[in-house]
């Protein structure tokens, strides 16, 4: 098939590119974390939490829109509240698709996995929404910086926000009732800080600020993998002997 037919195909289609090229960081980053569980979850539950992350965009740029309209002048503001949209609609997604259910989550790091698997399914579908422009005009060079931007940026963000979630869940994971509220709570208010504190580098900074900021998220990332290794250990009897664990 000529060049020519495949491009002009290509933008005048261009969900279909634009959906492979954020569909690849993901399964990348997709097939990295479920390599670390030791207990693979059942493939039916993966997808379903992949395609509910997926979901909540929808739910979540409609509610932005307002947000954007309403709190025009108040960029602290209203980033805090679209990360915190983002960051509850995920979530919400994935608890009752899978988090609920404790035949599917058995142990403590599923609900890191799951969390994470919800990401990115939202990283997907939102990586695709934001590359749609750049193949619908061929600019193909500015799609590639693009891609990459959003493969080391906005990927590893929601994996290290989810993440973070996902571990303050699982050190509650043998607590009480009461500390698994607080600990989800304050995980909901950690990964809602660290989704802020990145747009608004992002948005307000000059370009010296996105070396800073990526070099943040890959520590953020560093740490989230010690945590996990941390989680795979935990024991019932050692949360309940120790609470300090």
């Amino acid at each position: 098939m000529p060049l020519d037919t495949v491009l002009n195909f290509l933008q005048k289609y261009p969900f279909f590119l634009a959906f492979i090229l954020g569909l690849l960081p993901a399964l990348i980053w997709l097939w990295f974390w479920l390599k670390e569980d030791i207990h693979p979850e059942p493939a039916k539950m993966i997808t379903l939490s992949f395609l509910g992350g997926m979901l909540a965009v929808l739910f979540v740029l409609p509610i932005q829109k307002l947000v954007y309209e309403y709190i025009l002048n108040q960029q602290a503001l209203s980033f805090t509240i679209w990360a915190a949209i983002e960051e509850i609609m995920k979530f919400g997604l994935v608890y009752f698709i899978a988090l609920r259910n404790k035949k599917v989550t058995d142990e403590p790091v599923d609900d890191i996995i799951y969390l994470i698997v919800s990401a990115l399914g939202f990283v997907t579908f939102e990586n695709t929404l934001f590359l749609i422009p750049s193949v619908s005009s061929g600019d193909f060079l500015n799609l590639i910086v693009h891609s990459n931007l959003r493969f080391i940026g906005a990927s590893l963000l929601h994996i290290m926000s989810s993440g973070a979630m996902g571990i303050m869940l699982a050190l509650a994971f043998y607590r009480t009732r009461t500390e698994k509220i607080i600990y989800g709570i304050s995980g909901m208010i950690i990964a809602i800080v660290l989704h802020t504190a990145f747009n608004l580098f992002i948005i307000s900074g000059a370009d010296r600020n996105i070396f800073f900021v990526f070099g943040m998220v890959w520590i953020g990332i560093v740490v989230l993998l010690l945590m996990f290794e941390k989680v795979k250990h935990l024991r019932e009897t050692k949360i309940f002997n120790n609470p300090l664990n």
